[in-house]
């Protein structure tokens, strides 16, 4: 069984990394089960483990925190629905390239419920859109932003961390960073996309498509992603 719980209120960093350390600890000792945590933060920068300081390009605007996840620098703040991971890959098979490929798959999907085709890129972590209606760049080619993104951390074969997606964040906010180590692209939401989904519907949207994705703890690494 996985839980689900919903923060109406954004919610210090601190706060949930101790709350993400101590619940992964409960699930690898059989003491809890699994969940998925939707909830915001207040503006901050976090810093994965391949974080460039030179990416770090206001840092005296927002708190930075040292995350621990996979990744690079990435912004969080209101407007944003982070869900945060917790579920057991003893029983989803210990494959964590799947696992990262089944959150893109989950994001994907959710975005889906809008109309908004999410897609991924080799060697850009995260999920995009294509941009038709901005101007191409300079090599011709349809402009791209991203407007969610992916980290993770493993113990024992627990996840937390997770994802990140856009609803209406003040996308100006990440001009203080390099989101993601990546210059040459640009961030949305689905709000900048001319779409008016609230929160709640995209939660819904989450709820909605997480089974089809990774709800089925059965699935092993031995199976294609």
């Amino acid at each position: 069984m996985v839980e689900w719980r919903i923060s109406e209120t954004p919610v210090p960093y601190e706060e949930a990394l101790a709350f993400m350390e101590h619940r992964v600890a409960q699930i690898a000792a059989g003491e809890a089960d699994e969940m998925v945590w939707l909830l915001e933060h207040p503006p901050l920068y976090t810093a994965g483990t391949s974080a460039k300081r030179e990416d770090l390009v206001d840092p005296d605007r927002f708190p930075v925190y040292e995350a621990g996840r996979g990744g690079q620098y990435t912004y969080h703040g209101p407007g944003q629905r982070i869900a945060y991971v917790m579920l057991d890959l003893n029983k989803r098979g210990r494959d964590v390239r799947c696992f990262v490929r089944r959150l893109e798959d989950w994001v994907i999907a959710a975005l889906a419920e809008f109309n908004v085709k999410g897609e991924i890129r080799d060697g850009r972590v995260g999920v995009w859109v294509t941009r038709p209606d901005k101007p191409k760049a300079a090599d011709g080619t349809l402009r791209e932003d991203k407007i969610a993104a992916i980290g993770v951390k493993l113990r024992k074969w627990v996840s937390f961390h997770g994802i990140s997606i856009n609803l209406e964040p003040e996308l100006e906010h990440f001009s203080g960073i390099v989101p993601c180590g990546i210059r040459d692209h640009g961030v949305t939401s689905l709000v900048d996309l001319g779409i008016p989904a609230t929160m709640v519907d995209l939660d819904v949207a989450l709820r909605a498509t997480f089974d089809r994705t990774l709800g089925d703890s059965s699935r092993t690494n031995t199976e294609s992603c």
